[in-house]
């Protein structure tokens, strides 16, 4: 079992490590999921995610895209994987992502991967949002 912190981490590089290893067969847990960072404007990231969930045709089978920064880390990992397969399925189904800290990982923070090569500070630019702020301006309630 992985547990990587997400704190200040950029999300697609953190969704392509997770994704390898969950194919390779680990389980990874993934905590502080709503510090992680979009690179890019606020607004254009905001804009982005806000036509992404409107675009939709036949409301009842179109895709369904939760605001919780858990679940939006989630479904990020799930777009690198094969899910439509018996194997992506199996993989997506050994990601646990958390809000903050849970209670039964607090023993183990210790053992926590943090990303540093793929962390905030390698962006050439201050331009970045976190995850639980494009989650509260779509509309989620993060306690």
């Amino acid at each position: 079992m992985k547990i990587y912190n997400a704190q200040d981490t950029i999300l697609g590089r953190l969704a392509t490590t997770v994704a390898k290893d969950v194919m390779l067969g680990e389980e990874v847990h993934i905590i502080n999921c709503e510090k992680a960072v979009i690179s890019g404007r606020k607004v254009a990231t905001v804009d982005n995610e806000r036509t992404r969930r409107l675009r939709k045709g036949y409301p009842l089978k179109s895709a369904k895209f939760s605001r919780l920064p858990d679940r939006y880390v989630r479904r990020t990992i799930r777009g690198m994987l094969p899910w439509k397969f018996a194997r992506g399925k199996e993989a997506f189904d050994r990601i646990h992502c958390h809000i903050s800290v849970p209670v039964g990982l607090q023993d183990k923070i210790s053992t926590a991967i943090s990303l540093t090569k793929e962390s905030k500070k390698k962006l050439p630019t201050l331009k970045y949002i976190t995850v639980g702020e494009v989650c509260k301006q779509l509309g989620g309630r993060i306690s």
